[in-house]
């Protein structure tokens, strides 16, 4: 794939609607959560309007306005491909509500497809742990996901995920661990986090990285803090290509570190009751996601219930195929983006984008 028009179709957004509070060892990309249906020359729709067009354009998408507790929220599957600096200059004109409720619209997909994503690989999780009791080994589709799976697991690396047999004894414990840790994050849980994390997708990283969730890293590779604290090494905040690629490092990064075997813990406790996962009663798990501990969880708390993000919790998508939404500033901006976007189709090379995405 040309990673020139990578880059391109990654900036085309210009307005947002839209933890690693310890450095993970294992990066985003060392497991793999992309989705096995979308196959070469997948090409989704791309919706591209104007920024005066964009709140008609969610309006016409019933996707705009009140919410109402009592009806289950219907989301249009509609993905965001980068975060601009345009969004924050737009941001800082809007009303703070206004702010919230585009960034928290565009936010909420992006956390759906994840959870989708996530239950596909547990469902076949559970595949392979009925097979071991059957017959004591898994089959071939079942050993092949849990050789990228074991990857979350501590002292676990490429090696001797590849060494894993299909009779191996150590398969029923390591299935029962990764029941565990592959699971969905209540979506009103990581609205709230992402908007206490990214300022509403206006922070330096958010616009700079597409970094919804603050998670860190060290060496070069991360966004240096314009005031780094020398105590804490040389880090900085992961950036990603995609805002999706953030929302997936941010559910890797619950899944595998240490810091978060309390949330973990939580969620499977929940489950095991045949409870629902709930954003308000899983944010308990997080007091080791910011130093603030205690405080943090009382202020995501307070993000989740000041704004109602726990009727997410419940949410599903419509009936429709996924799509992709761009906003160009004026007219004329947006209709050389159609053209371009119409060339990069006819080629082949949006379909190599979309297939790099790994969605």
């Amino acid at each position: 794939m040309n990673n020139s028009a990578f880059r391109w179709l990654a900036g085309l957004v210009t307005f947002l609607v839209l933890c690693l509070v310890a450095c993970s060892p294992k990066s985003p990309e060392t497991v793999e959560l992309g989705a096995e249906d979308v196959g070469p020359g997948h090409v989704p729709e791309v919706v591209v309007v104007t920024a005066d067009e964009f709140i008609p354009w969610l309006e016409s998408e019933n996707w705009w306005g009140p919410i109402q507790r009592s009806e289950q929220l219907s989301v249009p599957h509609v993905m965001i491909s980068a975060i601009r600096p345009a969004w924050v200059t737009r941001a800082q004109a809007m009303t703070v509500q206004q702010k919230k409720q585009i960034f928290y619209r565009l936010m909420l997909p992006l956390v759906m497809h994840a959870n989708e994503m996530v239950m596909e690989r547990r469902d076949g999780l559970s595949r392979a742990q009925r097979e071991l009791d059957k017959d004591g080994k898994v089959s071939a589709d079942s050993l092949a996901l849990l050789k990228k799976l074991a990857l979350l697991l501590p002292g676990i690396d490429a090696e001797k995920a590849g060494a894993l047999r299909a009779d191996g004894p150590a398969l029923p414990g390591m299935v029962d661990d990764l029941l565990v840790r592959v699971d969905i994050v209540p979506p009103g849980l990581a609205l709230g986090q992402a908007a206490y994390e990214s300022g509403y997708g206006t922070s330096r990283f958010a616009v700079q990285g597409n970094a919804l969730f603050g998670q860190w890293t060290y060496g070069d590779a991360g966004i240096k803090p314009r005031e780094q604290r020398a105590s804490k090494g040389d880090y900085g905040i992961q950036a990603f290509d995609w805002p999706f690629d953030s929302v997936r490092g941010y559910y890797i990064n619950l899944m595998s570190h240490r810091a978060y075997a309390d949330f973990r813990n939580l969620r499977a406790q929940q489950r095991a009751a045949g409870k629902p996962l709930e954003s308000l009663v899983l944010a308990d798990g997080l007091l080791s996601y910011s130093e603030r501990g205690q405080a943090y969880v009382d202020s995501l708390k307070g993000i989740i219930r000041k704004n109602n993000l726990d009727v997410a919790d419940r949410a599903v998508f419509r009936d429709e195929p996924m799509r992709f939404i761009v906003t160009e500033q004026t007219a004329s901006e947006a209709d050389a983006t159609r053209a371009k976007l119409a060339q990069m189709r006819e080629s082949g090379e949006l379909a190599g984008i979309f297939e790099r995405m790994n969605l």
